[in-house]
């Protein structure tokens, strides 16, 4: 398994996307044996935005007074089951909700101990 990323960090916020991907079924579409519709490529990724910035005395914005706050948007896309129809199983959903409590717990301690967690599953 290999992840592929892309990232992009500028004043407006910072963005982390990321897919797992099959190592031997990537490699057999490059070697042109393999058809690319049967690689999965499923993107993932956060965001990370100012929740509000301050104006300092001169007037410009972050400075003294700084950002007011971090909100983190978190996709997931997770094959869980190849048919449509299927249902998901307890087992499923609990494992898609330790996935994103431990990656917004990675990127809180990652970025600082000042962000409130507000999960909303």
């Amino acid at each position: 398994m290999m992840i592929i990323q892309e990232t992009c960090n500028d004043p407006t916020g910072s963005f982390i996307i990321y897919a797992p991907v099959d190592v031997k079924a990537l490699d057999h579409v490059v070697l042109g044996r393999g058809d690319p519709d049967h690689v999965a490529l499923l993107p993932s990724g956060f965001s990370l935005l100012p929740d509000s910035l301050t104006m300092d005395n001169g007037g410009g914005i972050g400075g003294a007074g700084g950002f007011g706050g971090t909100l983190i948007t978190a996709a997931f896309q997770i094959l869980v089951h190849s048919s449509t129809e299927a249902k998901l199983s307890l087992n499923s959903v609990m494992t898609v909700n330790k996935l994103i409590n431990c990656t917004v717990e990675r990127v809180q301690a990652a970025v600082g101990d000042d962000i409130d967690l507000i999960a909303n599953p």
